[in-house]
């Protein structure tokens, strides 16, 4: 939906025991797991003997990654996968990831899920030192530090630690040289990154649902600051920069991450249902039946309703055919493609008292018409449950949170917004049971910053998602 939260980026990596031929139809499949994370583009990276080959392009897995692309890309051990959603640079070809280099020390290919808060900074300093960038994504400055530093030491380890200490924000990475695989998490733990194993074969992957859909099995999660190196079918860990302050994004489970997910020992799905749960309790309500946003609200929806013991049901037929209307350019186009993806079922809506859940509110445009709809339909009441706090601050590493200005929440109270949209009744989930739900997280430390205003490593400036287009460095 237009109004809703952008995916971020998914990032996918094999490292296979021996050679094999059918290594880019595996990395297709992991990378179709994570699909959600990013439509916008995706592409592949494949060590054959060294050498790195790549094929990216604007689409879907399936779109991009045809039967006859795969047949031209070659067989290796080793290869790395990304699908994405732009936070930094625009929606081209050349942004899409991964990002492959060559130089004076041999190949590089990258893949990048996150955003660098000193990408501006570090890019000016590179082209004062020669370099010269064909992008505008921050992935190619973190390429850039990474041959930089390459070329003052004796391993692409080294190189990537002392990267780790100038680049300041979110990323998990995936790392293809000629010889190795790395796989690194920031010191914070911004962004998701997990580890398994397929038939000896070592497989990285944004999200554990990547790895069940592939067969492999879930080892454990990247910890945050460590950097793991695959070489000769042996794993080497080490924590780098491991006491910094954590700051695990939790929108990741709000919305971002799939449900059939689990990322630092946090079930997906049971925690929107538990943030359902926490709902209900904070203000209860007599209505005839509890209904989610599809798809992201109705986890929520599920816990609200087994908490409440207000029946579940659909009110909404969500087409899976329409594709991704945020792209759309105007608004009334956009209020056209709300009607065509959301269709009430009207005998189900009709004189009913509803609360529907959904999993956040943005600008509110979304909600707004989708209770006209309701409304319209017949629905008596429509009580509106957020499954997240009011979103007042943007988001600096990697989510596509809009201006203050233009969020419905900043400056306005619950009341104020309720009137605006036009709901029986409103309630976001606090941030007190926001943090009892995340209490058994194995990271100690979130970031809730779009809800607080408060992040866990300082922050820059407000700076459009594409200022290296407006911005004459």
């Amino acid at each position: 939906m237009f109004d809703e939260i952008k995916e971020e980026c998914g990032v996918f990596g094999i490292y296979s025991k021996e050679t094999k031929e059918d290594l880019i139809g595996q990395v297709c499949v992991g990378l179709s797991g994570l699909q959600h994370r990013g439509e916008e583009s995706c592409g592949v990276a494949i060590n054959e003997d060294g050498i790195i080959h790549f094929h990216k392009d604007i689409g879907l897995v399936s779109e991009v990654f045809t039967k006859e692309v795969q047949s031209t890309m070659p067989q290796g051990k080793m290869a790395i996968g990304h699908v994405r959603y732009s936070t930094t640079g625009e929606s081209k070809k050349e942004n899409a990831q991964p990002m492959v280099v060559r130089h004076k020390k041999g190949n590089l290919a990258v893949v990048h899920n996150g955003n660098i808060v000193n990408a501006l900074e570090l890019k000016r300093e590179l082209e004062e030192q020669g370099a010269i960038f064909t992008t505008t994504s921050d992935t190619e400055i973190i390429c850039h530090v990474i041959v930089r530093e390459r070329l003052k030491t004796g391993s692409i380890e080294e190189a990537v630690k002392n990267t780790m200490k100038i680049i300041k924000g979110a990323y998990s990475l995936l790392i293809l040289s000629p010889q190795k695989m790395i796989a690194v998490r920031d010191p914070q733990g911004f962004k998701p990154l997990c580890m398994g194993h397929l038939d000896g074969d070592i497989v990285f992957a944004s999200e554990s649902c990547a790895l069940d859909i592939m067969g492999a099995t879930f080892d454990r999660d990247i910890e945050p600051g460590e950097v793991v190196t695959v070489m000769n079918n042996k794993i080497n860990s080490e924590k780098f920069l491991p006491n910094e302050k954590k700051g695990m994004c939790v929108f990741e489970y709000i919305y971002f991450a799939r449900p059939d997910s689990t990322i630092d020992g946090i079930n997906v799905h049971i925690f929107r249902e538990n943030a359902g749960r926490c709902l209900a309790r904070q203000m209860p309500v007599d209505a005839d039946i509890v209904a989610g946003v599809p798809d992201s609200g109705n986890d929520a929806a599920l816990g609200y309703s087994k908490e409440s013991k207000i029946p579940y049901d659909i009110v909404f037929i969500k087409s899976k055919y329409i594709g991704r209307t945020f792209i759309q350019n105007t608004q009334n186009k956009r209020k056209k493609l709300v009607n065509l993806k959301l269709n009430p079922l009207h005998h189900t809506v009709k004189g009913k008292k509803i609360v529907l859940v959904d999993d956040s509110i943005v600008r509110g445009t979304t909600i707004t018409r989708i209770i006209k709809t309701l409304k319209e339909a017949g629905a008596k009441e429509v009580h509106i449950r957020v499954a997240a706090p009011p979103f007042i601050g943007i988001c600096y590493f990697g989510t596509d949170v809009d201006k203050q200005k233009n969020l419905i929440a900043y400056g306005k109270t619950v009341e104020q917004i309720r009137q605006e949209i036009g709901a029986d009744s409103l309630e976001f989930l606090s941030l007190d049971s926001l943090k009892e739900i995340t209490k058994d997280c194995k990271v100690d430390g979130f970031c809730d910053g779009c809800f607080t205003g408060k992040y866990p490593i300082e922050v820059p400036d407000e700076i459009d998602k594409d200022c290296f287009e407006k911005i004459d460095l």
